[in-house]
């Protein structure tokens, strides 16, 4: 198992540094669709960010995935990282235009996650060239890495 891109205990995970409405003036993901709920922490130094999704009994997913014991979809938990890392790339890095989802390596899932979560999104961009990046993003719920990933993601 990876060791925490983040150290959560050392943050105050109460603070929030951008909430629903900043995030959507950034993300065009909305309604159903948007799968962050704030951004704690970020680093522009070290390239990280901290940002999270409050998983509830509402979600759009729980009442067919799976009925009578939902678990957030794996692919849902990947959007939530591209989202996260979006943010980063066009509200603290400052890159312009769209940011296309354009790819996923290296993921592995290791648990549930359940309606009641908040789970946690950190994130590190690992390259960035002219149009695209990529990042390692882990979730975590209960502190325990409930999925880690590499996506990449293209101003298109």
């Amino acid at each position: 198992m990876p060791a925490p891109l983040i150290d959560l205990s050392r943050l105050d995970l109460s603070k929030i540094e951008f909430g629903s409405e900043a995030i959507a003036e950034v993300n065009p993901q909305s309604y159903e669709m948007s799968q962050l709920d704030g951004i704690i922490w970020y680093d522009s130094n070290e390239m990280l960010c901290l940002g999270y999704k409050e998983v509830t009994d509402s979600e759009f997913w729980v009442r067919g995935h799976l009925p009578g014991r939902p678990i957030m979809p794996g692919v849902i938990m990947v959007e939530a990282a591209a989202q996260l890392c979006s943010f980063y790339m066009k509200r603290i890095y400052g890159l312009e235009g769209f940011i296309g989802f354009s790819g996923i390596g290296k993921t592995k899932f290791r648990n549930t996650v359940l309606p009641g979560s908040r789970l946690y999104l950190l994130g590190h961009i690992d390259k960035i060239r002219s149009r695209q990046f990529s990042a390692t993003v882990q979730g975590i719920v209960d502190d325990k890495i409930v999925f880690d990933t590499v996506i990449s993601g293209m101003r298109v």
